[in-house]
């Protein structure tokens, strides 16, 4: 008998829609408190899931990116994980 293995689902925290893992945008806070894109999904540290860089967006104005991290997330942070995002899903739509 085949056992189906389920994907593993999290949540946006800009918009709360859930999805499967590797449909999300990671953003992670490492050891030493650096907050960053993580394009790979699998630096170790704390992270946060995004569907958009629109929902980063949302998640900044209402600070939600900040308590999933547990941190401050300064504005410099902010501007990095904007780019960072938009060139991975740039990236994604030429390679559809």
């Amino acid at each position: 008998m085949d056992q189906q293995v389920k994907k593993r689902q999290r949540s946006c925290i800009g918009c709360g829609a859930t999805l499967e893992k590797g449909r999300l945008l990671r953003v992670v806070r490492d050891g030493e408190g650096r907050v960053a894109f993580d394009g790979s999904g699998r630096v170790p540290g704390r992270g946060a899931y995004l569907c958009s860089g629109a929902c980063l967006t949302q998640a900044r104005k209402s600070r939600k990116l900040e308590r999933a991290l547990r941190c401050k997330v300064t504005e410099e942070d902010y501007d990095r994980i904007q780019r960072d995002i938009e060139q991975a899903e740039s990236a994604g739509k030429n390679e559809e």
